[in-house]
């Protein structure tokens, strides 16, 4: 797969200096940051309420003072202004900025109006409603967000839905993709940054005699080792896995997995690798070919906007020649393309 090709080498080559680059940065401070989105220095949540109220009773409603209230402030500062707006007008501003916008710039605002866990909440709610499940968004979410994320998309989704969010799970996935999606709902997964030499040898040997080494695979060790630990455990398992294997892990994955666990599992092996660049293609499959999934386009920027846009930006170069702002102009129009490259940052 290419993305691995260039994804191994890359982190082969790099991580030394990117381990580096993480210590310095994060001197003075609890970690490094790569977000897009900062907090206004002069913020006024009063201010922004009104000046969004004017907005919306202009004629035509102004969507270009909406954008940049709303993708110049972080989600703390936008929860906020709701409160402001809301204890000044008597009004939800939510549901009234639905009632005037339209279309894709309408799910962009309203996105960023929610928290975190109730925008994750309300993508994998829609992924499962109606016919037919979004099995790619399930991944994505469940696959690359914290045990202290997921327990709050658990505590929204109840909170929104009134049920629990693995009910839905069950409901509408099946056989060995449900299993993994309910492990990773369990929120207790390894999230230690030591590696355990001695583990990660085993956890090969089980994968490879799992797998590679006999006819037919036990999925549930592939389920049970890639949903239980760390990503610094998982890298260093992959490095263990090319000493014992013939092949590399992720075309292990490929080619004793299919459908939607496959999916499942390979997104948990990207994340591990290099979770910028997972992001990076999944923004680049969004926009390729005819058509363009908007809903992906949105989910992942608004949702990386404040961990780690600009390291998605930097891999988005990389992996595809092109900046992901160049992609974005050549394939969206209007208030929606405005309100998407803002929140890229001013770069």
């Amino acid at each position: 797969m290419a993305f691995f090709q260039k994804l191994i080498k890359k982190f082969t080559d790099d991580k030394s200096k990117d381990d580096d680059a993480c210590k310095d940065s994060s001197k003075g401070s609890a970690q490094p940051f790569y977000g897009t989105i900062t907090p206004d220095p002069n913020f006024n949540a009063s201010r922004d309420a009104a000046a969004l109220q004017k907005a919306i009773e202009t004629k035509g409603v102004d969507e270009t003072a909406i954008t940049e209230i709303l993708a110049r402030r972080t989600n703390a500062q936008r929860q906020e202004i709701k409160a402001a707006y809301e204890q000044d007008t008597g009004k939800d501003i939510a549901k009234t900025l639905k009632s005037v916008l339209r279309s894709h710039y309408e799910d962009v605002v309203l996105a960023l109006l929610m928290t975190p866990a109730q925008f994750d909440a309300h993508e994998l709610k829609q992924a499962m409603k109606g016919l037919g499940t979004k099995e790619k968004v399930l991944c994505e979410i469940l696959g690359t967000r914290s045990n202290q994320e997921i327990r709050l998309i658990k505590a929204a989704f109840k909170e929104a839905y009134g049920e629990e969010l693995e009910h839905d799970i069950k409901g509408d996935t099946s056989g060995h993709f449900k299993t993994a999606l309910l492990a990773l709902c369990k929120a207790t997964r390894s999230e230690d940054s030591n590696i355990d030499d001695g583990l990660a040898k085993s956890d090969a040997k089980a994968l490879f005699e799992a797998g590679e080494k006999r006819m037919g695979t036990v999925s549930s060790v592939f389920i049970d080792i890639l949903t239980s630990r760390s990503e610094a455990q998982l890298c260093k398992i992959f490095k263990q896995y090319e000493k014992i294997g013939t092949q590399g892990f992720n075309n292990v994955v490929e080619h004793e997995l299919s459908g939607d666990i496959e999916d499942c599992l390979m997104t948990l092996v990207k994340a591990a690798w290099n979770k910028p660049a997972y992001f990076a293609e999944r923004l680049h499959l969004a926009m390729k070919g005819t058509g363009t999934n908007c809903s992906t386009l949105t989910r992942i920027l608004v949702s990386r906007s404040e961990k780690d846009l600009l390291k998605i930006i930097q891999e988005y170069k990389r992996m595809y020649g092109k900046t992901l702002q160049e992609a974005i102009l050549a394939e969206t129009k209007g208030d929606y393309e405005k309100i998407l490259l803002l929140l890229c940052g001013d770069h």
